[in-house]
C-alpha cells in the first residue's frame, strides 16, 4: 500500500474515515512540532538533509530518498498489512483470534507497555540534540538526522495507538510523552538509560549499537502481541530500527579501524601516545562499551518479574521470535535460570520461566550484541594487533534488581567496595576519559572529509558516493 503524502498526516490506517480520531491527532500535531523545535536537533532548521521517507509498507522499495528540511519531514502513521486469520500465539489465549480492540481487562497493562515504548522515542532525540554541532562528517551528520526523524515517527506510531484505542486516558498519555524530558530532575523519562547524557559521538555510536538493539528486542516482543494493531505497528518500526543499529555498529567499527591504523603507524599500544595522535585508544573504547552495555542490561527489567509473567500469560507481549520456539507457548511448569548472589558468589538458580521472561530476552540480546563485538574484533585482528574487545558479564554495573546490591567485575566475580573503587577507572569511563573524547569532537563539514579519529565508511548511503553532499547548509 502506497502512503498518500497529500494528507496532513500521512498514514495507511484510513485516518480520513475517522474524523474524531483525525481531529484529535491534528490537535496533537502542532504540539509535536513545538517539541521538535524545542528539543529536536539543534541548529538544523535550515539544512537540506538527504533523508529516506517511508512511502510504502511493502518491503520492496518501501523508502524514498531526497533532500528534506528537517521541520518539513512528513512524519506519519504506518502499520504493516493485516494478516488474515492471525491468532494469539502464546499465553492463556493461545489459538484465539488476535484482538482488533483492546480487551477491557488488559487495558491498563497494554497502555503501560505502549507508553513505556513511546517514551523512549522522543527521549533519544533529546539525548542526541547537540550532537550535530560536533559531527565528524556530512555522512555521519546525515545518519544522525535520519535516526532522529525516525525516532520521531516511532513516537507518532505509539501516539496513534493511544489516541485510537484508549480514549481520554490515551490522549492524556500522548500529551505526557511531549512533557517529560530526558535527564530532567522533576519530570524525567520513564527508563533510566534514556536519562543518561549522550555527550559525544563515541557515546552516540555505542548508544545506537547497544541501546537501539534493546529497542529491536522489545519491539520484536511487542510485535508478537495478541493486540493486532500494536503487533502491526511494531513490525514496521523494526524495518526502520535496522538502520539505527547499522549506524552504531559501523560507527564504532570505523573508530576502531582508525585507532588501529594509528597504532600501526606509530608502532605502539601506549594509550598516552595514541591519544596524543588524536585518536581514541582501545582501552577507552572498551570502557565505553562496558558502560553502554551495562546500562542497556537494566532496560530489560528485573531478572524475576511478575509483570513479565502477566504480560505473557495475557497475550500482551511475547518472546523474541515466539513462533520459532519449540515449546508449548504457555510455559506452565517450565523453568529458566537466573543469577543470584549466595555466599559472595554468583550462582544460577532455576525459577518459573514465566517470571524469567525478562532474563530470557536479555540473554537473547546478549548473544546478538556479542556477535557484533566479535565483528569489531576482526577489524583489530586484521590490523595484526593482539587486543580484544569483550562484552562484560551481564551482572556487571547493574542498577536495578537484586544484582544492584553487589559489585560485580566484568568477568562476573563479586568484589567488595574497596576492590570496585580501585578498579572502577579501568572498567568504566572516567571523567578524564570523557573529557578527552569530548576534546576530539568538532564539526567537519567539507564534502568527503572525516574527523581524524574516525575512518570513512566503505560505501555511502543509497548507493551514493562517500563524498556525496549528504547535508546542504542553508
Amino acid at each position: 500500500m502506497t502512503i498518500d503524502y497529500s494528507e496532513k498526516i500521512p498514514n495507511n490506517v484510513g485516518l480520513a474515515e475517522n474524523r474524531t480520531l483525525q481531529r484529535a491527532l491534528e490537535h496533537w500535531q502542532p504540539e509535536f512540532r513545538h517539541w521538535w523545535a524545542d528539543m529536536g536537533p539543534e541548529g538544523s532548521t535550515n539544512f537540506d538533509v538527504y533523508l529516506r521517507t517511508a512511502i510504502s509498507v511493502d518491503p520492496k522499495g518501501w523508502a524514498h530518498f531526497d533532500y528534506v528540511k528537517m521541520p518539513d519531514y512528513r512524519w506519519g502513521i504506518f502499520l504493516n498489512p493485516a494478516e488474515e486469520g492471525r491468532q494469539v500465539n502464546f499465553g492463556a489465549h493461545r489459538g484465539e483470534a488476535a484482538w482488533q480492540e483492546v480487551p477491557g481487562e488488559y487495558r491498563s497493562n497494554l497502555r503501560r507497555l505502549i507508553v513505556t515504548q513511546g517514551d523512549t522515542e522522543p527521549a533519544s532525540v533529546e539525548q542526541q540534540r547537540h550532537l550535530g554541532l560536533t559531527a565528524p562528517s556530512l555522512y555521519d551528520l546525515r545518519n544522525l538526522f535520519q535516526v532522529n526523524v525516525e525516532e520521531g515517527r516511532h513516537l507518532w506510531a505509539m501516539v496513534y495507538l493511544l489516541h485510537a484505542y484508549f480514549g481520554r486516558d490515551g490522549r492524556e498519555e500522548a500529551e505526557g510523552l511531549l512533557e517529560r524530558r530526558s535527564g530532567d530532575a522533576d519530570n524525567p523519562r520513564i527508563l533510566g538509560a534514556f536519562n543518561e547524557k549522550t555527550p559525544d559521538w563515541l557515546s552516540f555510536f555505542m548508544f545506537t549499537y547497544f541501546t537501539d538493539r534493546d529497542g529491536k528486542y522489545q519491539l520484536a516482543s511487542l510485535a508478537e502481541s495478541g493486540f493486532d494493531p500494536l503487533a502491526r505497528t511494531c513490525r514496521f518500526m523494526l524495518t526502520e530500527e535496522a538502520h539505527h543499529m547499522f549506524v552504531g555498529e559501523s560507527g564504532v567499527g570505523r573508530v576502531i579501524q582508525r585507532t588501529c591504523e594509528v597504532m600501526n603507524q606509530l608502532k605502539t599500544d601506549d594509550p598516552a601516545r595514541i591519544r596524543a595522535a588524536g585518536v581514541i585508544d582501545l582501552p577507552t573504547i572498551q570502557r565505553y562499551l562496558n558502560f553502554h552495555f551495562s546500562v542497556t542490561m537494566d532496560l530489560f527489567g528485573a531478572d524475576v518479574s511478575s509483570n513479565a509473567a502477566t504480560f505473557y500469560t495475557t497475550g500482551l507481549k511475547g518472546r523474541f521470535d515466539e513462533t520459532k520456539i519449540a515449546d508449548d507457548h504457555t510455559l506452565v511448569g517450565a523453568t529458566y535460570p537466573v543469577l543470584e548472589v549466595r555466599d559472595g558468589r554468583l550462582v544460577s538458580v532455576e525459577v518459573p520461566a514465566l517470571n524469567a521472561l525478562n532474563e530470557k530476552l536479555r540473554d537473547d540480546y546478549i548473544r546478538d550484541a556479542a556477535a557484533g563485538v566479535e565483528r569489531w574484533n576482526r577489524i583489530v585482528e586484521k590490523a595484526g594487533l593482539p587486543f580484544r574487545l569483550r562484552v562484560p558479564h551481564k551482572a556487571f554495573h547493574r542498577k536495578i534488581g537484586p544484582l544492584s546490591a553487589v559489585h560485580v567485575d566484568p568477568e562476573g566475580r563479586v568484589v567488595d567496595d574497596a576492590a570496585w573503587k580501585r578498579h572502577e577507572r579501568e572498567w568504566l569511563p572516567s571523567a578524564e576519559d570523557r573529557a578527552f573524547v569530548s576534546s576530539l569532537m568538532g564539526r567537519v563539514t567539507d564534502r568527503g572529509r572525516f574527523a581524524a579519529w574516525i575512518a570513512p565508511p566503505a560505501r555511502g548511503i543509497n548507493n551514493q558516493p562517500v563524498d556525496f553532499e549528504y547535508v546542504r547548509f542553508g
